[in-house]
């Protein structure tokens, strides 16, 4: 199920049926509640980084659990050059303020933020720290949360593949810019250049499969239900050999969370910005986005 907010109106499919009911009057917002809220891939400290979607997105979104599920800092470009802008520093004000106000705060490191792995402190103020750790749903499913770098076999193999297919995708962002400007001038729609990238270096290494059926897997040895992850920047909801597998995407280029509704449900959130409506599911055979 998609669920996207508008700046008048609230769209939720049920059932294949668009329902609309008014969340925004006389400019208040109105936030939809959730249980628990699932983030990953942000990676503050990039300029592909779409912080201020992100703003818009928790402005209109409250949980009482938020997952931040790995690469949620990019130590890999900061290390480099620092690019630190306001609206940086917003998202983490934005994020500790509700775990001062009471939220609970899980932070599950990735391999971009893999520095936050080496310190042995399970609590820093509001935020508690883990590699990965069970979340059980409100319907009673047991699912693993972790951030899925450890799945990936690029990273796990050639560890340097995966630093040069980061920097050839930083690039390629870089491009796609000045690249749609010029689309734009022939009358042409817009393209990712990022997407298109990072899709065909997957494809390469047969990445995306790989990764599912290995987590699948894990997850059934294990015996949990499901598994909720990220790092390949692939939003996506669906049954991987019986398991319930969800990423949650990115927010880079997609802009997609996982959230869970109070009755212990899961869906894929795809964010656009309150001023865009866009109430297409994902589907599972789309990819979202190559980061």
């Amino acid at each position: 199920m998609l669920f996207v907010s508008g700046k008048y109106s609230r769209y939720q499919l049920e059932s294949g049926a668009v329902v609309i009911r008014e969340t925004i009057h006389s400019g208040e917002v109105h936030a939809r509640h959730l249980r628990s809220l699932f983030l990953s891939d942000i990676h503050l400290g990039t300029r592909g980084c779409q912080a201020e979607l992100l703003l818009d997105f928790l402005k209109h979104h409250e949980a009482q659990r938020i997952y931040l599920v790995g690469d949620i800092i990019d130590g890999w470009r900061l290390r480099k050059k620092r690019f630190w802008p306001a609206s940086h520093q917003d998202v983490m004000n934005q994020i500790l303020e509700r775990g001062r106000r009471g939220v609970e705060l899980i932070y599950i490191p990735g391999n971009h933020d893999e520095f936050l792995r080496r310190h042995n402190r399970t609590r820093f103020g509001c935020v508690r720290f883990a590699d990965s750790i069970e979340h059980l749903t409100a319907g009673g499913r047991r699912y693993l949360i972790i951030h899925g770098d450890q799945f990936d076999v690029v990273m796990q193999n050639a560890k340097w593949l995966a630093f040069l297919g980061d920097r050839f995708y930083v690039t390629a962002l870089a491009l796609n810019t000045w690249l749609n400007i010029f689309r734009r001038r022939l009358g042409l729609n817009y393209w990712s250049l990022g997407a298109f990238a990072k899709q065909h270096v997957k494809q390469f290494v047969n990445l995306i499969g790989k990764f599912e059926d290995t987590i699948s897997a894990e997850i059934d040895k294990r015996d949990l239900d499901g598994i909720i992850c990220g790092h390949i920047h692939h939003a996506s909801d669906r049954e991987v050999n019986g398991i319930h597998y969800l990423n949650t995407g990115d927010w880079v280029e997609s802009c997609t969370a996982v959230g869970e509704n109070l009755d212990g449900s899961l869906e894929v959130i795809r964010w656009q910005g309150a001023e865009q409506i866009d109430p297409r599911p994902i589907k599972d055979t789309e990819t979202i986005v190559a980061a």
